[in-house]
């Protein structure tokens, strides 16, 4: 029986063009980018070239990205800088947020160097906006707003332009992880009022172990990693040359392809949402699944019984790739903060199934027949 994979908000296979792209740099092309000689002069330009490509299709400058390891050294750099030095002192966040923000605005806590706010949330999991305003309005000290722009657990989307503009309102920093959205769904950055934005090569068929931090160019922070002076002084440390011209690579294949892929994604979605509601009494999902959401995927609440709680072992064996809450934390089985706070049933087991361009509706069909056993 061939692997079924659902896990598409974790990690995503890589694009043949994509590791095809990356070849000449993990075989011949090795030079080092801070070499003078022509060697390194070419992998500097291939870089460069991956800035000003990504740039473009984000509408932003090419001086205000920079290439990190990914989505978690991205958050945790333009946090810890907000506070460090534009002078934050106060942070808004949710309970919801990804491990990357949340562990770190902890940590700032347990410093001493910030207090933090946490938004309420709606019932369908959305961030409660207006609550979001009143914090603003009362608080004196400079803010610091960090908030996902899409939920990778539940898939619920922020809407960036309100939070951007309230922020702007108030004076405050704006740091969204866009992880989940990046690759998924077009931007404008241009026109975006946002401070800081994230980026993971992997959530969109690109390689694992590279990201991108956008910094708005109308503010200037210090690096998060002393040493050299690459990344245009703001991240010390030798490129990941063929990770760079895989992300830049890996977000032109899936800008060229948003329109067809986001359709098809996204009625694979639909399907399976029908056959769920169609076949497995009881069943019911999480967030706010139809409306502002992502297209790529799907939270299931399925009643606990003895054989739902071995679902996930189960379902692996049965050669089917799904997560029950956030990957990032995967192997550890203490449920998840997101269901917790959005739908906190003890009754219920949280499946979370993730789709890409790969899938097909067979694949749905065998996955509900085989859910249907397992129950």
């Amino acid at each position: 029986m061939n692997r079924i994979y659902f896990d598409n908000a974790a990690t995503t296979s890589l694009d043949p063009g994509v590791l095809e792209t990356m070849m000449p740099y993990l075989v011949e092309k090795f030079g080092n980018p801070s070499s003078i000689y022509s060697y390194g002069r070419e992998t500097k330009m291939a870089i460069e070239q991956s800035r000003k490509s990504v740039a473009k299709i984000l509408n932003a400058h090419p001086a205000e990205i920079f290439f990190t390891s990914g989505g978690t050294e991205s958050s945790n750099t333009a946090i810890t800088a907000a506070v460090r030095d534009l002078g934050c002192t106060h942070i808004i966040t949710s309970v919801i947020e990804h491990h990357a923000t949340l562990h770190t605005v902890e940590n700032l806590d347990a410093q001493g160097l910030v207090k933090i706010s946490h938004i309420k949330l709606l019932s369908n999991g959305h961030i409660d906006l207006e609550h979001l305003e009143k914090l603003l309005a009362a608080t004196q000290e400079k803010t610091l707003v960090t908030l996902l722009h899409a939920n990778n657990e539940i898939g619920n989307m922020l809407d960036i332009h309100a939070v951007g503009n309230l922020c702007k309102v108030f004076n405050a920093i704006f740091h969204c992880d866009t992880v989940q959205t990046v690759g998924h769904f077009p931007f404008d950055l241009r026109n975006t009022p946002v401070h800081f934005i994230t980026g993971a090569a992997h959530k969109f068929h690109g390689p694992k172990g590279v990201g991108i931090l956008y910094i708005n160019e109308n503010i200037r922070i210090k690096p998060l990693l002393q040493g050299g002076g690459q990344e245009r002084n703001m991240r010390a440390g030798t490129e990941n040359i063929y990770g760079i011209v895989g992300f830049a690579k890996a977000l032109e294949l899936a800008t060229a392809a948003f329109e067809e892929d986001s359709t098809y994604i996204g009625s694979i979605k639909k399907y399976m949402h029908d056959i769920l509601k169609k076949n497995i009494p009881g069943v019911g999902f999480n967030g706010d699944f139809f409306g502002k959401s992502l297209y790529t995927l799907l939270s299931v609440s399925l009643p606990k019984t003895e054989k739902s709680e071995m679902l996930l072992f189960n379902m692996d064996i049965h050669n089917i790739c799904a997560s029950g809450g956030s990957a990032c934390a995967s192997g550890v089985e203490q449920g998840s903060h997101v269901i917790r706070a959005v739908n906190n049933n003890p009754n219920q087991v949280t499946v979370r199934f993730s789709f890409c361009k790969n899938n097909t509706r067979a694949e749905v069909d065998t996955v509900v027949a085989g859910l249907q056993e397992m129950l």
